[in-house]
């Protein structure tokens, strides 16, 4: 068994699309957690906020499974597969540690290079695995989260919680 630690995130229907993929990912993974919900301001593009969270999933298999898996929980929230990079969305799911995995393979890097630049990302994983230890920095995810200018990208609370079946 290995923990990986997914990211999720809508700015569409957010509140029904994010209890949706909870639903599924619990449904697939038994024992997944999340993190609480936060509020941000979509990133790079116009649009509504966008309501994130961070699952840790225990999951059997490789990253590419998950990744797979993942990609269908988009899909039956109603994300198209050929959906813009920088546009709104009706979920986002990505995998941001896979346990100490370090992988470099075309469509999923691993730790994911994002993780260290979005509060949306790693303040929900310190959150959720403060001791945790990035694979490359070899550091726990809590000090990283203490060195991350969150003064610059504030995350406002969302009372949704996943963690309710």
């Amino acid at each position: 068994m290995t923990l990986a630690y997914v990211s999720g995130g809508s700015n569409l229907d957010a509140e029904a699309n994010l209890t949706h993929a909870a639903r599924a990912l619990r449904g697939r993974h038994p024992g997944t957690r999340f993190s609480r919900c936060y509020r941000n301001p979509a990133g790079g593009f116009e649009g509504p906020d966008f309501i994130n969270f961070v699952a840790e999933v225990p999951v059997r298999g490789d990253p590419q499974l998950l990744k797979g898996e993942l990609e269908c929980i988009e899909t039956l929230c109603g994300r198209p597969r050929a959906a813009p990079k920088w546009a709104p969305r009706a979920m986002d799911l990505d995998i941001l540690l896979f346990g100490d995995v370090v992988q470099d393979v075309p469509g999923l890097v691993l730790p994911r290079p994002d993780l260290l630049r979005w509060a949306f990302m790693l303040g929900p994983l310190a959150e959720l695995a403060p001791q945790l230890m990035h694979p490359t920095k070899h550091r726990t995810i809590a000090g990283l989260w203490r060195e991350f200018d969150q003064d610059a990208h504030p995350l406002t609370v969302e009372a949704l919680d996943l963690n309710k079946e």
